[in-house]
């Protein structure tokens, strides 16, 4: 029998090089693999069409984000009604296959009374309240967390559409709870981010500098990396490299104060995996509790030592495979200590273990086609 599923996706997701539309993309890697064809609907948003999906998917419909100040004006939060376009429910409605939204940003027609009879799945890649009120304190400006506290209430409000759904697809085990607790009859899994990693790649040996990765343009990303820059690389006296997508001037002057802190902007895949692949220590830090880091699965996957606070570690079930360091004289102490320790063979076989087993795609693939196909 002949499997179909439509997604929804809140952007286009190639190339597969930031948070959720990694998550988006390897699933439907996985899913092909299985034998699904994938019916992909994606809103356009800052990301040129992708010859790469089509081949991919049975389908790929486009559709225009509508964005503006106008968009802003209105109870729903802006990031699901600037994802309103008729045409995405006509196209729904030309067939009866499950629908899977990825994440709340998709589902402003989940609760649509044609689609009452679809079996429907939501990615939660966040508990978007709390995501949206953490960009709030760790922004700058007035008018942007402003724009964020609004949101974060207009999202608390909307969640309980996620009663329409038949499961959810929680990405964290903290996040899971949470929905459990909120949503009593709702179905809720957890189930990990997809990601490109297919096998456990720590190379043996040293080198001889410490990697803080992430989309820099992200104000909880940002915030870290100053924390890391002013609290624990300046204190430091090795090679610390800070790497990622659009770092702000306010960043780029403050590692510039330190001979040994070095940001690399926009490095393309080559050259991310090089870093991710030879850093002697992955400095994991984050002050925002919401979903599951995908920075911190790659670099368990493809790195050496991986130092994180319990923050970045929370719902994660990675906990064991890291070096836990909550203060900055924690994080330094971390630092010191492993610089000069090659990784050994029972840490890599470790990895192994609890990586193939609780965050393999093609094992998670398998559990979401059993959920919607039985």
């Amino acid at each position: 029998m002949e499997r179909y599923l439509n997604i929804i996706s809140f952007n286009i997701p190639y190339p597969p090089n930031y948070g959720g539309i990694i998550d988006v993309f390897y699933k439907i890697v996985a899913l092909r693999a299985l034998g699904v064809k994938v019916i992909l609907h994606c809103f356009e948003y800052e990301r040129p069409r992708a010859a790469e999906l089509e081949k991919l998917c049975e389908r790929v419909h486009y559709y225009k984000r509508r964005t503006g100040l106008f968009r802003n004006i209105t109870p729903l939060p802006y990031n699901v009604y600037s994802r309103k376009d008729p045409r995405l429910l006509e196209n729904l409605l030309s067939n009866d296959y499950p629908i899977l939204f990825e994440g709340l940003h998709t589902c402003y027609y989940i609760g649509h009374p044609s689609l009452r009879r679809r079996m429907k799945l939501v990615r939660e890649c966040n508990i978007e309240h709390d995501y949206y009120r953490d960009l709030a304190r760790a922004g700058k400006g007035f008018v942007r967390n402003l724009f964020y506290r609004v949101e974060a209430l207009r999202f608390r409000l909307y969640e309980p559409v996620l009663r329409h759904a038949d499961i959810a697809l929680a990405v964290s085990g903290t996040d899971a709870d949470s929905l459990r607790a909120r949503y009593p009859r709702l179905r809720v899994e957890f189930m990990p981010c997809f990601h490109a990693n297919d096998r456990v790649s720590v190379r043996q040996g040293r080198s001889d500098f410490i990697l803080y990765h992430g989309k820099l343009s992200v104000p909880e990303n940002e915030r870290a990396a100053l924390f890391l820059i002013e609290r624990v690389f300046s204190r430091l006296s090795v090679p610390c490299v800070i790497a990622g997508m659009a770092p702000s001037r306010r960043l780029l002057k403050a590692a510039a104060s330190y001979p040994n802190i070095r940001i690399e902007a926009n490095p393309d895949k080559e050259r991310m995996d090089y870093l991710i692949r030879e850093a002697q220590i992955h400095l994991l830090v984050t002050f925002q509790g919401t979903g599951l880091k995908l920075k911190l699965l790659n670099s368990l996957f493809a790195g050496r030592h991986v130092v994180a606070n319990r923050t970045m570690l929370k719902g994660s079930g990675a906990d064991i495979l890291c070096h836990i360091a909550d203060t900055p004289d924690e994080m330094l102490r971390a630092c010191e200590e492993l610089m000069g320790q090659p990784v050994d063979d029972k840490t890599i076989e470790l990895r192994e273990a609890v990586l193939s087993h609780y965050f393999s795609n093609e094992e998670q693939a398998r559990r979401l086609v059993w959920m919607i196909y039985g």
